[in-house]
């Protein structure tokens, strides 16, 4: 549990505001996986990357969304290092994305790493 204090999420790594949200959907590029739409803005004044996480009633129950959000901040504070400055990245989920799994949705992710820099 010693581990676990240093890899939380601060207020100033998530995108917070509904028009952040918008701004990245609507501008930012856009990358697909199998269960996840991924967008990612670069951000107008240099700061760390900022993620945001999406999970609509069409992936499932209030447990299943809870699960999948879960499983994408976890995958969100790991992969933070790897991915480059600067950014505005919002993960939306797609229907199916409660059966995958946390390992399925890591590798989904972590293949995005490459296209994103």
């Amino acid at each position: 549990m010693a581990g676990a204090s240093r890899e939380f999420f601060p207020r100033a790594r998530r995108v917070r505001k509904r028009l952040d949200y918008l701004r990245v959907q609507g501008r930012g590029r856009r990358y697909s996986t199998q269960h996840y739409l991924v967008f990612a803005l670069a951000a107008e004044l240099p700061r760390a990357t900022r993620f945001g996480v999406t999970v609509s009633r069409k992936v499932g129950n209030a447990v299943a969304r809870n699960r999948v959000k879960r499983w994408l901040r976890e995958h969100c504070r790991r992969w933070a290092r790897e991915v480059p400055p600067n950014l505005d990245i919002v993960i939306v989920a797609r229907p199916g994305a409660d059966r995958s799994g946390f390992a399925p949705t890591a590798l989904e992710l972590a293949s995005l790493t490459k296209r994103l820099r």
